[in-house]
């Protein structure tokens, strides 16, 4: 990790849609600075000339008030709105039309240039699929409902406030797949032996594991000076969890330092589930 923060940066996310797709790419550009401080506005459905001229406003301004020139990331399919935004100060870095251009002439075919196609329900199956995945997974969480684990894709396993529910939502939403996550108790952890209910899944369990300093502000948020929130608690499970999981040869990750897309696709790799974005 490098030293102190050099300076702040202003950023901003331009979409004619949700912005969901400039978010992630341009998060994924911006993390590789380590040494600058982001401060990131997204304005999505700018999908009228009135909309475009009150982000140019919104743009301009914060050259004024930083003294440097933000950072645009945007997906603009409307070329009018696009010219728009371009006359903005700032430097600016257009996610489609860098790319749909070269692929037009590739594909030797024009691009349909429609909002909306990359996170709209243009698919059914495919929604359909990934609203079911999402309801088996909210009625599986947190070992709430211990049946149906045979109809689970995945199941993850780790102590309580370990990542577990997040993790288990992102791999609904995003790959439309059914997962269940059960909480490690203390009962269950002084056997180390997996609990009677996962036992039969094993090929499908995947743990979470996280530093015990981590887990212990996140425990003391939910439950301060708690004994469950106590740093020797949290090491006390911390330990017996990864003895569990290496008892059991379960694969397990660290959630302290990987973020839930990173978390994700490992235990996509290791459970050999193919990454399908539904």
């Amino acid at each position: 990790m490098n030293s102190a923060l050099i300076y702040d940066r202003q950023i901003f996310i331009i979409s004619d849609g949700t912005g969901i797709t400039a978010q992630h790419l341009g998060h994924s550009l911006m993390s590789q600075f380590e040494d600058i401080d982001f401060i990131t506005t997204t304005l999505p459905y700018i999908d009228s000339i009135d909309k475009a001229q009150e982000a140019v406003e919104k743009v301009n301004l914060a050259v004024s008030t930083n003294g440097e020139l933000p950072i645009i990331f945007a997906t603009l399919l409307n070329p009018e709105i696009r010219n728009i935004i371009n006359n903005s100060k700032a430097h600016i870095y257009d996610l489609f039309h860098a790319f749909l251009a070269p692929l037009e002439k590739v594909l030797k075919k024009k691009c349909s240039y429609t909002m909306g196609r990359a996170h709209g329900v243009t698919d059914i199956d495919s929604y359909q699929k990934r609203m079911d995945a999402v309801h088996y997974t909210l009625a599986h969480d947190d070992g709430i409902k211990l049946n149906g684990y045979n109809k689970a894709d995945i199941i993850i396993i780790g102590v309580s406030r370990c990542g577990k529910t997040p993790t288990s939502i992102y791999l609904a939403m995003q790959f439309g797949l059914r997962v269940a996550n059960y909480p490690l108790t203390e009962d269950d952890l002084s056997f180390r032996e997996l609990p009677k209910c996962l036992a039969p899944f094993k090929k499908k369990l995947f743990g979470l594991t996280i530093s015990s300093q981590k887990l212990h502000s996140i425990r003391q948020e939910r439950r301060p000076n708690s004994p469950y929130a106590a740093i020797k608690q949290c090491q006390k499970e911390i330990n017996n969890v990864e003895k569990m999981f290496n008892d059991n040869q379960i694969t397990f990750i660290n959630s302290t330092f990987h973020s839930i897309e990173e978390i994700s696709t490992r235990m996509l790799d290791s459970l050999d589930i193919e990454r399908t974005v539904i």
